[in-house]
């Protein structure tokens, strides 16, 4: 894990302070970047977050979806709680801490925002920060791949009817083509570029050249990342001023969302007797979310300066810590387990196999 990303809460909270100060002390700076905008898109943001995106998804390797079958109940796991649990209870819990518990410390006029924010992070997979986390857990590398490779393919066609479904049960008006568009500028075109340089780079160089221009380019993904978060501060700053505690309510559902959707997925691949390389990853994969893709799609929908911006912002703040706690449960938990009465019978019933 390289520096940046290691201390990127750190330096998330560091872009607090600056974007907050600057916002402040430079409205009418901000004001001008906040105009720049074509079909409701903010062209410096949009630049940003190609190179956020990019990077990345350049990791990805789509022909590795050939593997999917070898660890099938690992997948299994993994895909239910990414799209049929994670959204949804993201959602719950919204609309029950953000639009009931903490109504009343929070701006009356962003509380469907908020909740479309948090919608708008569990509804995307991670698709980066999971091979550092499959990694440190000693994870089946190609399990991690493939998972990864799949997620996004499904993430193509699936994000927009999710988040879509998502926001009218909240209530909260759908953009259709807003949303329709964000698909496109951040997930679809980013993949096909990214995927273009990928195949570029091992055709000329092979695995070391790619390797080589992911170590090059890693900070400056990460770079664009801080960039944004503190034009997000900027021009939430007021806001923030007024109600410093807005961060610490928007953080409770997501946390718990976090821990709740790995634990589940960990105990799933314990029942179904699947190995710890495979159910350490599939968790952290369950409980991960694109945050990158969260932010971008937050502000071409609803706009820089809108709640759903600052509630996807705050899972950019806790994803290192919250997801390194988890690597070390994971890690610390793996006597228990192996012991698990269907990995003890998986063992016994490839034994007569093997003699």
């Amino acid at each position: 894990m390289s520096i940046f990303e290691r201390y990127l809460t750190l330096w998330v909270a560091l872009c607090i302070v600056a974007g907050v100060a600057l916002g402040h002390f430079f409205a009418p700076a901000f004001a001008a970047i906040g105009g720049m905008e074509v079909a409701h898109v903010n062209l410096p943001v949009a630049v940003l977050i190609w190179l956020m995106i990019i990077p990345m998804l350049m990791k990805v390797d789509f022909a590795a979806l050939r593997e999917v079958g070898r660890h099938w109940r690992g997948i299994g796991v993994t895909l239910f709680i990414n799209w049929a649990v994670k959204p949804f209870t993201m959602a719950a819990l919204g609309s029950f801490f953000i639009a009931y518990l903490f109504r009343a410390w929070l701006p009356a006029s962003q509380i469907d925002s908020y909740i479309a924010g948090l919608i708008l992070l569990a509804a995307a997979p991670c698709t980066a920060m999971v091979f550092v986390w499959s990694h440190l857990t000693d994870g089946e590398p190609n399990f991690t791949l493939s998972q990864v490779a799949l997620n996004d393919t499904i993430m193509v066609v699936a994000f927009a009817p999710i988040v879509g479904l998502l926001l009218g049960l909240s209530a909260i008006t759908v953009p259709w083509s807003t949303l329709t568009l964000s698909v496109v500028l951040y997930i679809v075109v980013p993949v096909i570029i990214a995927q273009a340089i990928r195949a570029l780079l091992l055709k000329q160089g092979g695995p070391a050249a790619l390797a080589k221009t992911l170590a090059t380019i890693q900070p400056l993904s990460i770079s664009a990342l801080l960039a944004t978060l503190v034009l997000l501060f900027g021009f939430q700053g007021q806001q923030i001023i007024a109600q410093p505690v807005i961060i610490a309510l928007l953080a409770v559902p997501i946390l718990i969302q976090v821990y709740f959707n790995a634990g589940l997925a960990y105990l799933l691949n314990r029942l179904t007797g699947e190995a710890h390389c495979v159910a350490a990853p599939s968790a952290l994969i369950g409980a991960s979310n694109f945050f990158e893709l969260a932010v971008a799609a937050a502000i071409s929908i609803f706009g820089i300066r809108s709640g759903a911006a600052l509630a996807t912002v705050v899972g950019v703040l806790i994803e290192v810590p919250v997801m390194l706690s988890i690597v070390a449960i994971v890690n610390r938990s793996r006597g228990w387990y192996d012991r698990g009465a269907a990995v003890s019978r998986r063992a016994r019933q490839a034994a007569p196999a093997k003699a």
